[in-house]
């Protein structure tokens, strides 16, 4: 074993050779996802590394310790380095793609009317928006009678959101955790962390639009981000944790920021959050964002989370075409499309059976926004979490529940049009599917 490895390494030495011998190829900074079959390759690979030009930086999945972020600085050939470092026994490499939240085709032309409900309502324990608890999406998934009925409100249970981060919002007293900003590597994920003075500004008047991948329209005297692409999808992580609150008021959040402002991350960012949600017991992945692209790598983190429990859930994108994106399209995930309040496919939705497992509404979804706010919303982004807090409360009834058992009960809905597996999302169908089996009673 021990002559095997040298030869390799002594292989990798003789490529160098040829690297420094080799036209350069401009490469910006170029980051690499590295696998390694244990600790024992780290110090190969650092040795390695050090050799070429590129850097170790940090490690990815914890503690784990087989999965590493490298950087190769400008004017090393990116090809060769790759082709040098999977000479190290053991080590596998995936470029470490830029992915981005779900952007929005849909075009809204005014702002829904739960938007401009402002009464107060007192919403298991905390005081939110009117229109927010009655808006037409909560009729529609029957969440209120769901909780009545079942008697299940997401105790307990830990919600994982990897997004933009969430704001400090006022409705999610006491079920928010700190979570973790992995933009800044740093403790805590608000939003808030992305905006000073000098980016905000009231909005005055009648609700305006906010040019953000959202679609978000805004109520009046909010404090938001008017315009420019650096806050593209500002807010995005706080609608989302909003509608998993809506659906699963007393479950947990957990707030994992793999995304900036404008919409954009890293693929080793949330590949860092996913391991992290396992790390601290997380049971249930709410995934609003896409990978154009299948990552080998994103599917070991979701098979490791899934295979301890986790239940995942994604959205399918809002291209309107019928597409594989991913993590939807992967079998241990949830994927999740947009309806209309008609039960129709919304336009923007992408679709097909092998993407989208359920609908669920995404059209003018009335939810927290950052500053203590309320703002509406389109998009696949919004319909997943509905998913997501339905699973945290199949949990709390049946602790048991596996990732497929939750898939499974979640599709016994109302039945939808054949471009999803199964059908639109009903919270008390699910739960009366997903309930435990009562065993028969010994008579002795």
């Amino acid at each position: 074993m021990i002559r095997r490895r040298y030869t390799r390494t002594l292989a990798s030495l003789l490529v160098l050779a040829v690297l420094a011998l080799a036209p350069a190829q401009a490469a910006a900074g170029e980051r690499l996802i590295v696998r390694t079959s244990g600790l024992l390759d780290l110090p190969i690979l650092k040795s390695v590394c050090k050799l070429v030009g590129c850097n170790v930086i940090y490690g990815l999945d914890g503690t784990l310790g087989k999965l590493v972020l490298v950087t190769i600085p400008d004017g090393l050939s990116v090809p060769l380095v790759i082709n040098v470092l999977e000479t190290v026994p053991g080590v596998s490499v995936e470029i470490d793609q830029i992915v981005h939240t779900q952007q929005n085709h849909a075009t809204a032309t005014h702002a829904p009317l739960a938007l401009y409900d402002r009464e107060p309502v007192n919403y298991y324990g905390t005081m939110v928006r009117g229109g927010y608890v009655r808006q037409p999406a909560m009729d529609i998934l029957d969440v209120l009678d769901a909780h009545r009925t079942y008697g299940v409100t997401g105790r307990d249970v830990t919600v994982a959101i990897i997004d933009t981060g969430v704001d400090p919002h006022p409705a999610f007293q006491s079920v928010l955790l700190p979570g973790y900003d992995f933009t800044r590597n740093r403790e805590g994920a608000s939003e808030k962390s992305d905006v000073n003075q000098s980016t905000m500004a009231i909005l005055d008047g009648n609700p305006g639009f906010v040019n953000q991948s959202t679609m978000a329209i805004l109520d009046q005297s909010t404090m938001a981000i008017l315009d420019g692409p650096d806050y593209a999808a500002f807010g995005h992580g706080t609608i989302v944790a909003g509608v998993v609150h809506l659906t699963a008021p007393r479950a947990r959040i957990l707030p994992l920021k793999a995304f900036k402002a404008d919409g954009s991350g890293y693929a080793s960012d949330v590949l860092r959050a996913i391991y992290t949600a396992v790390n601290q017991n997380a049971n249930v992945l709410n995934m609003s964002f896409s990978f154009a692209t299948r990552s080998r790598e994103l599917e070991y983190a979701l098979n490791y989370a899934t295979g301890r429990g986790i239940i995942a859930v994604a959205s399918t994108g809002n291209n309107g075409q019928r597409v594989n994106v991913y993590p939807a399209a992967l079998t241990n995930v949830i994927g999740v499309a947009s309806s209309t309040d008609w039960d129709t496919l919304s336009n923007f939705s992408n679709y097909g059976p092998s993407v989208a497992w359920i609908a669920a509404p995404g059209e003018a979804i009335v939810s927290t926004y950052p500053f203590g706010s309320y703002a509406a919303a389109w998009g696949t982004s919004f319909s997943t979490p509905f998913a997501s807090g339905t699973a945290a409360l199949l949990i709390e009834l049946n602790g048991r529940i596996t990732p497929t058992q939750a898939a499974d009960a979640e599709g016994a809905g109302v039945r939808f049009t054949d471009e999803v597996r199964k059908g639109r999302l009903h919270v008390p169908s699910a739960l009366r599917a997903g309930r435990p089996t009562l065993l028969p009673l010994k008579l002795w």
